[in-house]
């Protein structure tokens, strides 16, 4: 089952510390190129967070952004650094003293102010830090289920357009007698037309010559090849797209052959459009993980 490098996930989750939201972005990419952002008191989980979505997710540039909203406010007991205050305090009045007591008292309001007078109360981050990697867990099951949707179309597109090359290639074969009796038909005439005496063996061995030259039997076989492979491929549990993409360039590779080699001008269409349904195909390639 092939699956998309393209997908959009957002979930929430609420709890008393707040809102969490986790938004995952996927575009095609060549390697996998994760970046994440997260509020900084749950910068202990970003490890974990990118060993979790880069087990999912094994190719594409993907944007992990997880953001806490609306935390309550602290509560509780104010706890003072009581020598830092004694400390300002005498301080300050020792500047004053030294200015001859021409300096304002100092407000309670602005040593509070200073850094480090108020403590911070140590924040217990586990329940947070619990609901963010399930958060994340559930966001990496959910754009994997986008890209798994999308997978589907366009693997039900690559058939389409394998069977449809299949036919060409079917239908191509089945032309080739007439094929090379058309151009040994067109050889004659050509001598006919010069009216010399042409040695009939010398003549077999140039037309057979020619028809070897012209023969793309070994082409359309390649061709089939290429495509039963990637008929396979789509049907394949483990990421394809490398492969795939490996593929449409073979494809590819064979079908200018054909098309170089053709004397003909039913071939010639005929592998133009097999160029056409291969880059069709190529383009969508490009978006399969």
């Amino acid at each position: 089952m092939i699956r998309s490098m393209t997908g959009f996930a957002r979930r929430e989750s609420q709890g008393p510390w707040g809102t969490l939201t986790c938004e995952i972005r996927a575009v095609n990419h060549r390697y996998l190129e994760l970046s994440v952002r997260m509020p900084e008191d749950l910068r202990g989980l970003e490890n974990d967070a990118r060993q979790l979505v880069s087990g999912a997710l094994r190719r594409g540039k993907v944007d992990v952004g997880l953001y806490l909203r609306g935390a309550p406010p602290q509560t509780g007991t104010i706890d003072i650094n009581r020598p830092l205050v004694e400390q300002l305090a005498r301080t300050a009045v020792d500047v004053a003293g030294l200015a001859g007591g021409s300096l304002a008292v100092v407000s309670p309001l602005e040593l509070l102010r200073w850094p480090g007078v108020i403590r911070e109360a140590e924040k217990d981050l586990r329940p947070v830090i619990a609901a963010a990697m399930e958060l994340v867990r559930a966001t990496v099951v959910e754009i994997n289920e986008s890209r798994a949707r999308e997978g589907a179309r366009i693997r039900e597109m690559l058939h389409g357009r394998c069977e449809a090359l299949q036919q060409s290639v079917a239908l191509l074969r089945a032309r080739l007698p007439d094929i090379a009796a058309r151009i040994k038909s067109r050889v004659a005439e050509r001598v006919a037309q010069l009216g010399a005496q042409v040695d009939p063996t010398r003549l077999e061995q140039e037309l057979v010559l020619l028809a070897y030259k012209m023969d793309f039997d070994e082409e359309l076989d390649r061709l089939g090849s290429h495509v039963t492979e990637t008929l396979q491929v789509l049907d394949a549990q483990e990421p394809s797209g490398r492969r795939l993409d490996f593929l449409m360039q073979e494809l590819n590779r064979e079908a200018n052959t054909l098309s170089s080699k053709s004397q003909d001008a039913d071939t010639t269409r005929a592998a133009v459009d097999m160029k056409v349904l291969i880059e069709q195909m190529r383009e969508q390639v490009q978006n399969v993980e």
